[in-house]
């Protein structure tokens, strides 16, 4: 539909500014539903809930706190189907627009949106109360945003005693609030109470954030090669940041808006400035759509070029996927965004030349979606850049793909200005040398005779990692070799899964704890298990010296672990025995940011891997920088060989593929909190004190297991470990 250019503006601000107002002047419902059947003000019941929490009303405070969360879903669900169920309200009156000629333009538009408005109106006022429709302060956003209603049900739930809602409720505060130390040590004792399962760990607010469920899922597949799996997740991921967005707009159409006076805009006097202030207002919230959409919960800045980078993505893995015309069709979207990018011109001509004579998938045009995207997008940043340029506007652009030709001429040079800044602050980003807050400091003495510095800092190019030689005798490696043999199960430390990281290889683990469970039945030598139990001792104490740990060191996790090729599956492989990842964050290569939080294993302060043998092929440990691309070192693995790093963005790492043969390690982590010290250690000495052997500590201390406490001990110190210890893996 074309509009006369000369109405444009004014028509657009007309459109605006009454939709807009009718969420100052609904005052009384459009329907004859019941007051008390309607949406009440969540922020009011909110309150209400923070109120009764304080007073200690734990039930009041329960019921209030969960209403408010569900009121304000239903509240978003309402203004949706609304907004969809008012789209062709006043139709006929917006159809004239093109067809009438004259003077009378304005009174159509004036038709078209009190019509749509009356529909709001009366659509919203028959679900929502007068109090409930109007906007919520920026502090009751903060709280929602933040997710703090959770954090009071949590603790809420726990005085209840329903142990599985504040689990669910605990698990869905820290997901946006990672560094909240009291919420991850509240988890973990949730983790250890009985009636709490595995379950209750789930995010309750993953309906608004399904399309980071997608991305991470995308990730991991590129990991482990599965190009179709892929490329599937890709699209579904674009789609749904596509949703997300959509979504978010209607938020900013439907939703109240603050009169412009509200907003501190100066000289707003007649209807034409106040209907440009507040049309200028929301196409602003609209285009922070993008900002909000690529923000992950909890963190304060976006993924820069969120739907670009996914478009990326996607069409290298319908290329390598095999759908050709499907990447061509997804580069061409792409570059709708970045149309004179080098990489991307020259990755079309290899698909073109790739598809030879098939000259209809070579004229494949763009998704309709992303064409419509950038019109609407570009359409709405010339209006604001307008209001910046003539009307004292304020706005920030969210995308860095916007062509310079959108911008006012007045205005580029500071525009210019900016992006320089931006690019110049990136560019230092990626020179900067990494620090490592660990605490800890390389260099430090080895307090065992026959052990060597074979590789430094130096020689790994990078910080606070070591490698040993000399910790284990050849003797030795093979009796935790034979161990491994007898005793190593498939899937061990993988839930069950025999293949978690790639197809063409098994793996196998055994712990401690069911090493000395075997010793004790007789079924693995006893000597053995406890030569398993000893050398995590051992590394612990040889880390402890080198890297010059300020406080103690406990261990955390010990596994034995062995992956084997699998045997006529080798051919061609090009993926990794375990991808790029670091031990106590989540790594996004793209942003090269490591988010400290669940489901990475957080306590960890430093990680070893000391090898049992070499004669497998591949297998090499590697680390990179951020990108996980640029290898920075390798680690060729050999019987008595430890290497030891901090745990953190510093040491991103992989293993190469075992393309032959059986890879065997002993993977330990260490934590500085004793909180986290690895409790199936403890239940295998109790095991040991009850049969009354002795048990070495980490003091050198040797102490005698009086036999009757210490067997009405163990099932206690038992049941502990189990709740405590939920499935370590393997991550070296």
């Amino acid at each position: 539909m074309a509009l006369h250019s000369a109405y444009f503006t004014v028509y657009v601000a007309f459109h605006v500014v009454i939709v807009a107002s009718f969420h100052f002047t609904s005052a009384t419902p459009g329907g004859s539903s019941s007051v008390s059947s309607l949406l009440q003000p969540y922020d009011f019941l909110y309150y209400s809930g923070v109120r009764a929490y304080f007073g200690d009303e734990w039930g009041k405070a329960a019921e209030l706190l969960e209403k408010s969360i569900v009121t304000k879903d239903s509240l978003f669900r309402v203004r949706r189907q609304c907004h969809d169920d008012c789209v062709v309200a006043g139709r006929e009156a917006l159809d004239k627009l093109d067809s009438e000629k004259g003077s009378l333009w304005d009174l159509w538009a004036l038709d078209w949106v009190q019509q749509k408005a009356e529909c709001l109106r009366f659509c919203i006022g028959r679900s929502v109360t007068p109090a409930g429709q109007l906007p919520v302060s920026t502090d009751i956003e903060y709280e929602f945003g933040s997710r703090n209603p959770y954090n009071f049900l949590q603790v809420t739930y726990y005085k209840l005693e329903k142990l599985q809602k504040a689990a669910s409720a605990a698990h869905t505060y820290f997901v946006a609030n990672p560094s909240h130390l009291e919420m991850r040590n509240n988890i973990e004792k949730y983790r250890r109470m009985e009636g709490v399962t595995e379950e209750a760990f789930q995010d309750r607010e993953i309906e608004n954030e399904k399309h980071w469920v997608l991305y991470d899922s995308a990730v991991q597949y590129e990991a482990s090669s599965d190009w179709v799996q892929v490329a599937e997740k890709w699209k579904a991921c674009v789609n749904e940041t596509l949703r997300q967005t959509d979504e978010c707009r209607v938020q900013c159409e439907v939703a109240s808006q603050r009169l412009p006076e509200d907003r501190g805009v100066d000289s707003v006097d007649g209807v034409f400035e106040k209907a440009a202030a507040l049309s200028l207002s929301l196409l602003a919230c609209r285009q922070s759509c993008v900002t909000q959409v690529a923000t992950r919960p909890g963190r304060i800045s976006a993924q820069e070029d969120f739907l670009p980078s996914q478009l990326e993505h996607l069409h290298i893995a319908q290329f390598k996927a095999g759908d050709i015309s499907g990447a061509v069709q997804t580069l061409r979207s792409l570059l709708l965004f970045y149309p004179s990018d080098k990489d991307s011109l020259d990755n079309l001509q290899l698909y073109s030349e790739t598809l030879g004579g098939d000259t209809e998938s070579q004229g494949t045009q763009p998704s309709q979606e992303i064409v419509r995207y950038i019109s609407r997008s570009l359409q709405e940043k010339k209006l604001l850049y307008f209001g910046m340029e003539n009307l004292d506007f304020t706005f920030i652009d969210p995308d860095l793909w916007t062509p310079e030709d959108v911008v006012p001429e007045s205005l580029r040079d500071v525009w210019r200005a900016e992006k320089e800044k931006m690019n110049e602050k990136m560019k230092e980003g990626e020179q900067q040398e990494e620090v490592d807050d660990s605490g800890f400091f390389a260099g430090g003495s080895v307090p065992q005779v026959g052990v060597t510095i074979t590789m430094d800092d130096s020689l790994l190019n990078g910080t606070n990692r070591v490698v040993l030689d000399g910790v284990m005798t050849e003797k030795e490696c093979g009796r935790i070799m034979h161990l491994a043999a007898a005793a190593a199960s498939a899937g061990d430390g993988y839930r069950g899964r025999r293949s978690p990281h790639t197809p063409h290889e098994t793996f196998e683990g055994l712990t401690v704890l069911r090493a000395v469970k075997l010793a004790q039945d007789s079924l693995v030598n006893q000597s053995d298990a406890r030569l398993l139990h000893e050398l995590g001792e051992r590394v612990r104490v040889l880390l402890h010296s080198y890297f010059r740990s300020p406080s103690g060191l406990f261990i955390s996790f010990t596994h034995l672990v062995c992956r084997s090729a699998v045997a006529g599956d080798q051919k061609g492989r090009l993926d990794l025995s375990h991808p790029v990842h670091v031990d106590n964050c989540l790594l996004e290569p793209e942003t090269k940011q490591c988010w400290r939080e669940p489901p990475a294993f957080i306590h960890r302060d430093l990680s070893a891997i000391l090898y049992l043998n070499d004669n497998f092929d591949g297998g090499e440990l590697f680390f990179t920088n951020r990108d996980a691309k640029t290898v920075t070192a390798r680690v060729k693995p050999s019987c008595g060989r430890l290497v030891g790093f901090s745990s953190g963005p510093v040491n991103p790492h992989g293993v190469t593929a075992v393309t032959s043969g059986r890879r065997c390690a002993l993977a330990l982590w260490f934590t500085k909190e004793k909180f986290y010290r690895d409790m199936e250690r403890e239940e295998a000495e109790a095991l040991w004190a009850a049969d009354g052997q002795s048990v070495v500590k980490k003091d050198g201390e040797v102490t005698e297991g009086a036999a009757r406490n210490a067997r009405s001990q163990a099932p206690k110190e038992r049941s502990r470990g189990r709740g405590r210890v939920t499935g370590g893996r393997d991550e070296l």
